[in-house]
């Protein structure tokens, strides 16, 4: 028996819109990253990018649950001796919730140059519009 193994000219890309009011961001994180490396696919080969085209829409309506809000910090570093920077999720969530979908996703996908170019097909919006009506995305229900 023979083992399929996917090549970048055989890959087919579907492109899925995710809503993310009301959904934690740890559970939209894991299922968006899930899609975004091809898992959800027959053809799902490790060391190529299958994944599909993803956008995520109301990305300031994400949940987080606990105390995270207040507890939990978002922590980068400028380039300069002493420039470490740290901002609360609290913080992040109400200026650029963009940014804390995005880095939540990333975090989930390979840390090298297959997940480089995993992240380049994630879109994430903070309204409930988008920009992509051409590509015609399907809705996708998370959960």
């Amino acid at each position: 028996m023979k083992t399929y193994m996917a090549n970048a000219q055989t890959v087919e890309r579907k492109w899925y819109v995710v809503d993310a009011a009301g959904v934690p961001l740890g559970r939209l994180a894991s299922k968006v990253a899930a899609i975004l490396r091809g898992k959800n696919k027959p053809t799902y080969t490790p060391n190529v990018d299958t994944g599909d085209f993803v956008i995520i829409v109301n990305s300031d309506k994400v949940l987080l649950t606990g105390k995270k809000l207040e507890e939990k910090y978002y922590r980068y570093h400028t380039g300069y001796i002493g420039g470490l920077k740290e901002i609360s999720y609290g913080r992040l969530m109400a200026d650029r919730s963009d940014v804390a979908v995005y880095e939540a996703v990333r975090g989930m996908l390979p840390k090298n140059s297959l997940g480089r170019q995993m992240i380049k097909k994630l879109r994430i919006f903070k309204g409930a519009e988008h920009t992509h009506a051409a590509q015609k995305p399907e809705v996708l229900k998370l959960f």
